[in-house]
């Protein structure tokens, strides 16, 4: 989900509209650390369509793999550039725009079984042999689905700053209920109105001479529209009979300061996953980049005892 205040500062937010932060504002209050853009490359999904892919190889040609599922509104990269270089002393990482994100896959309607079903293509496409998938925020209940859809393509699961359902409170129902009735309402100009942001500023998105310029095209390059149909997705989703399902090893890494899923939602959820291990980052909802220094650590914490976990799996079996 996303924040609408960043620091002490306010970002400038339209969900109906295009996405504004203006650039004075982002210097000031963001510090964005350097960063070394991995090369990327368009990758086709045969009858599913195109993403934008970094696939950075990890230290031996057999590394177990890790894919990364991004926030709403956000890209892969901008989601997970602070991790990337760390998690790749260890392991294959790949990351991808998420359709409707970024230059991500652009389709007639946007629904989390579909990026589900992109998330299993891919690992097809890579030839990845039991991938765990770690995903932030939306990326999360994404992950949850492609256990839920695909659960044998899996090697474990990381979730981060998540949830199993939203419309908790009445503000949630609210917003939810809203955002689901005027979206779908207006749902017949979705492609039109997401292929109107693809390949928004691709110059800044491939070849960043400024950190802060590059993070800021990388955000503005899913539209507002495209956030709106997200969101309202998002509401729908509801993972609380499954999660006593899962059966693959898998971590909670929790948001400690999260403003927009409460510390103790997400660590309701880490018990009912029968097995999961909880990992605190204290941090807010959007610690994974603004406090990184504070997620990262309790986040390749929580890849590493998954990753080990899958390798007693896998030895066993």
């Amino acid at each position: 989900m996303i924040e609408t205040h960043l620091g002490t500062g306010p970002a400038v937010i339209e969900i109906g509209g295009r996405v504004s932060f203006p650039r004075t504002l982002l210097r000031e209050i963001v510090d964005v650390p350097a960063f070394a853009v991995p090369e990327g490359r368009w990758l086709d999904l045969p009858g599913r369509g195109r993403t934008w892919l970094t696939d950075v190889p990890g230290p031996t040609t057999d590394a177990p793999a890790i894919v990364l599922l991004h926030a709403v509104g956000c890209t892969g990269l901008l989601t997970w550039f602070p991790a990337v270089e760390r998690l790749a002393e260890r392991y294959r990482v790949v990351v991808f725009d998420q359709r409707w994100h970024g230059r991500g896959i652009v389709s007639e309607h946007f629904s989390l079984r579909d990026c589900a079903d992109d998330v299993a293509a891919i690992a097809d496409a890579l030839d990845l042999e039991a991938p765990v998938v770690a995903g932030y925020s939306m990326g999360s209940i994404i992950a949850q689905r492609v256990w839920r859809q695909h659960p044998e393509r899996l090697g474990g699961l990381v979730l981060a700053a998540t949830t199993d359902h939203f419309r908790t409170t009445g503000s949630e129902r609210v917003f939810h209920q809203g955002m689901e009735l005027g979206m779908g309402a207006l749902r017949t100009l979705s492609r039109s109105k997401a292929v109107s942001a693809a390949g928004r500023m691709a110059t800044d998105l491939l070849d960043p001479s400024d950190m802060h310029e590059w993070a800021l095209a990388q955000w503005r390059s899913t539209s507002g529209w495209s956030v709106g149909q997200a969101v309202a997705a998002l509401g729908r989703h509801h993972s609380t009979p499954r999660l006593g399902q899962i059966d693959v090893p898998t971590a909670v890494v929790v948001t400690t300061k999260d403003r927009v899923i409460a510390p103790d939602r997400q660590r309701a959820i880490a018990a009912r996953i029968p097995g999961a291990t909880v990992h605190e980052a204290p941090c807010g909802h959007a610690g994974c980049v603004l406090q990184a220094d504070a997620f990262v650590p309790a986040f390749l914490e929580a890849v590493d005892v998954t990753m080990g976990r899958r390798a007693s799996r896998l030895a066993v079996g």
